[in-house]
């Protein structure tokens, strides 16, 4: 999948932008990214399938703020003027994570007269796959990511001073709700340990579906009450390690749930571990 010139041009190694470390919004921050306009910055490639998804999801489910759809070069003049906001695909790495992986991210980040992309407060940054994956990996979820982006960036906008809001791991104080509700995940995002009903069964005692995509995207499109779905990021392809990160969000309040990441080696699989079924189950 092709990246922006931008991020070539504007992070000097794209893969050294590290993730979640943009300046947190302040109050003037949020004020402004209130009234401004978001702009959603599209691939060049004309027949992207990147653009025609994130178009979609935009149209139909992003309300906080209005919209405008610009071009890699426009992005480049208007990303210093602080009345526009951008939802943007960058490529990230971790500084713990010695594998070199990179990562697609999904950011909304504010304008601000700067002179690189690190330093534009950030309002959300949310992990869509291991860079250079199909889009298919997280094109059928990109509703329900720009659902919850929008739900991150109006709580930001609410608490300002909460810098814990930076981390997605600040939504693991929703873990205690998760009991009572389904959990959809297709059989590549569990560890071979867990990867049937029957053998999750054996650690977690609430629902559990092994569905494919289809459903997933139901769930999302009629935002099923008390569903979550399973987004995990990692390693792709013939790469054997780096960084998986697993995520649950709802699909009828899109908000998330868990958030959880470990490096994926010979012990711990690229996908959601027994660990993780132990720590939600118990509550």
């Amino acid at each position: 999948m092709k990246k922006f010139l931008f991020i070539t041009l504007f992070i000097l190694a794209i893969i050294t932008v590290r993730a979640q470390q943009r300046p947190y919004p302040t109050m003037d921050d949020a004020r402004r990214f209130t009234s401004s306009t978001t702009c959603v910055v599209l691939e060049a490639n004309q027949f992207s399938f990147y653009n025609a998804e994130i178009k979609a999801a935009v149209d139909k489910y992003w309300k906080v703020t209005q919209v405008r759809y610009i071009t890699e070069e426009e992005f480049n003049v208007m990303k210093t003027d602080a009345s526009y906001s951008f939802i943007v695909l960058t490529i990230t790495n971790f500084s713990n994570d010695k594998s070199g992986s990179a990562y697609d991210f999904l950011n909304l980040l504010l304008g601000a007269d700067v002179n690189n992309l690190d330093e534009m407060p950030e309002f959300c940054a949310i992990p869509l796959s291991f860079a250079g994956a199909p889009e298919e990996e997280y094109s059928y979820k990109l509703g329900l990511i720009i659902r919850f982006m929008q739900y991150h960036a109006d709580l930001v906008m609410k608490n300002p001073t909460t810098s814990s809001l930076r981390y997605l791991k600040y939504y693991n104080k929703n873990v205690p709700e998760i009991g009572g509700k389904t959990i959809l995940v297709r059989e590549e995002d569990l560890a071979p340990e867990i990867s049937s009903v029957e053998k999750i069964a054996a650690y977690y005692r609430y629902p559990v579906k092994i569905v494919g995509e289809e459903e997933i995207i139901r769930a999302v499109e009629e935002k099923d009450k008390d569903v979550l779905i399973v987004h995990k990021v990692g390693p792709d392809g013939v790469k054997q390690t780096g960084t998986c990160m697993k995520m649950l969000i709802g699909t009828d309040d899109a908000i998330m749930y868990y958030y959880d990441s470990h490096m994926v080696d010979s012990k711990n699989a690229n996908g959601l571990l027994i660990s993780d079924l132990k720590r939600l189950a118990r509550f």
